[in-house]
């Protein structure tokens, strides 16, 4: 008759339990790592407990090391996304004309951003009566710029109902700024729309520090020009 002892099942949690408690375990019974093995995950055939640990290790080492080259490269992309913002900057405060100031917003964004085509819209009444005519005060519709005023950061993705004819159709992502000054809370005085035939350019859930910096750029030097007296 057997005893209860030789039904006993040791489970699983009760092995993991006994090594953590006894951390010398193997130190006194070192034969073992060379007598169990395990399947090879790479391939046929079995290995031995210690060599399993070596490609776990490799493994992991082959992880970190791809996530480290992900991280420089976008450090490096972030590098030369800055640069170009500050680039941008420098050219705005020497833009002495309002069209001359739209012409360079236009360009530096196509050449260096990646923009296909771009549009600003100002619904405030400028001071400076040399430019109440220019296209940027053209008319936009209520519910547009209620919209805009509902945006807690620049809208990327897909083109919006809402946005209408304002860029080409055939643009495949869009990024929207309202412009304004955050350090002054101030409420958006127009909005900077920029569309990409490239789809990917500006998705859904990407990051906006960039497009808010460009934004509060661009906000300030056209302030500089609406309020501008006349000379």
């Amino acid at each position: 008759m057997m005893t209860n002892n030789q039904h006993e099942v040791v489970s699983a949690e009760q092995v993991k339990d006994y090594l953590r408690n006894h951390p010398n375990f193997f130190e006194k019974n070192a034969t073992l790592l060379t007598e169990i093995t395990l399947p090879n995950p790479h391939g046929n055939g079995v290995i031995s407990l210690t060599e399993r640990q070596q490609l776990a290790q490799r493994d992991k080492i082959r992880v970190i090391e791809a996530m480290m080259a992900q991280m420089i490269v976008h450090a490096e992309e972030n590098d030369a996304t800055s640069a170009k913002v500050h680039q941008l900057s420098v050219k705005l405060l020497n833009q002495q004309s309002y069209t001359a100031l739209q012409q360079l917003i236009a360009e530096t964004l196509k050449l260096d951003f990646a923009v296909t085509d771009s549009l600003i819209r100002i619904w405030v009444k400028p001071s400076n009566s040399a430019i109440v005519q220019d296209p940027t005060f053209t008319h936009v519709s209520e519910a547009f710029n209620e919209w805009v005023m509902s945006l807690s950061q620049p809208y990327c993705g897909t083109k919006p109902e809402i946005l209408g004819d304002l860029l080409d159709s055939k643009l495949q992502s869009f990024a929207i700024i309202p412009l304004g000054t955050k350090a002054a809370d101030q409420r958006p005085f127009g909005i900077l729309i920029l569309g990409a035939e490239d789809k990917d350019r500006f998705k859904t859930g990407m990051g906006t520090l960039y497009l808010e910096h460009i934004g509060e750029l661009v906000a300030a030097s056209l302030l500089n020009h609406l309020f501008a007296l006349n000379l």
